[in-house]
């Protein structure tokens, strides 16, 4: 049986059909247009689903991965930054338009299922995956298998509280992790800092001067603080990291280093690795559903 895999972004719907051994027949990326509306999107998915099966005359399976958490009360997703899916039934709607099952999960966990069995932690048994670009994101792979938790947010460390009354999140709360390391925080903070609004891969070019030494501290101890707390609630084989701040060179050491001193163990080995799949991850996932 063949395999399709959709990976729904904000900016892009990227789509893959493997084989029965995995290997890639066909793979196509298009624009996300998430401004011309939910319907839009229903629309583009079910083309390119449609176009894929004719590469084949085998069944094929469905997976799809979605920005945001799905809610296991009422199956619809919420805390998307694709804001047209908030409150939609997105997989009933897909599953209605093309007459066919759909296996659904959010990106993180599509992300850490991909480099479990893929790629920079496919050796491991218990995998802790991190998503670090726009928002702050995490699933959790053990034996193999999705442990998505009860209630369905297994792995949702972006959402901790790491400064209490800290900084405003979308989510409600104040002081979340991902108002502090995701690539908009840090952004944020270095205008703060500096008055210049720079991307986060020009800021991370020169970090010499004094100001520019304040960022990068606080930006260790954060990162440092952070992963120290699921090290000492999981205590993962691996933690593998994904997204755009996951690019950056220092988190492999000086960032390894910063979670090393917090976490509560005199014996800390744990693997933080940079991802292998890069942003093909999560289409790479969901074809794994």
């Amino acid at each position: 049986m063949f395999k399709i895999g959709i990976d729904l972004g904000g900016t892009k719907i990227e789509s893959i059909l493997l084989d029965q051994k995995l290997n890639v027949v066909e793979r196509t990326r298009i624009p996300t247009n998430q401004e011309k509306g939910y319907n839009s999107i229903i629309e583009s998915i079910v083309k390119i689903v449609t176009d894929l099966k004719k590469k084949t005359n085998e069944k094929t399976t469905i997976g799809l991965s979605t920005p945001g958490a799905i809610s296991k009360k009422t199956g619809l997703i919420k805390n998307s930054n694709t804001q047209c899916l908030i409150g939609k039934s997105l997989a009933n709607d897909l599953e209605q338009a093309l007459k066919q099952n759909i296996r659904m999960e959010n990106d993180a966990n599509c992300f850490t299922l991909a480099e479990s069995k893929l790629g920079a932690a496919k050796n491991y048994n218990m995998v802790f995956g991190v998503i670090m670009g726009t928002g702050i994101g995490g699933g959790i792979v053990l034996n193999g298998k999705l442990l998505k938790g009860r209630t369905n947010i297994a792995g949702e460390w972006g959402h901790h509280t790491l400064k209490i009354g800290g900084n405003k999140c979308y989510c409600g709360k104040n002081g979340c992790v991902e108002t502090y390391i995701s690539g908009p925080a840090l952004e944020k903070r270095w205008k703060e800092l500096t008055g210049k609004t720079e991307s986060l891969s020009s800021i991370v070019q020169n970090l010499t001067s004094d100001t520019a030494k304040q960022w990068k501290i606080e930006f260790l101890e954060n990162f440092g603080t952070s992963l120290a707390n699921v090290i000492d609630i999981l205590d993962p084989d691996v933690i593998v990291l994904g997204g755009g701040v996951s690019n950056i060179s220092f988190l492999y050491d000086e960032g390894k280093n910063s979670v090393y001193e917090k976490v509560f163990s005199d014996l800390i080995d744990t693997p933080i690795l940079k991802n292998q799949l890069g942003d093909s991850a999560g289409v790479f996932g969901a074809s794994l559903l």
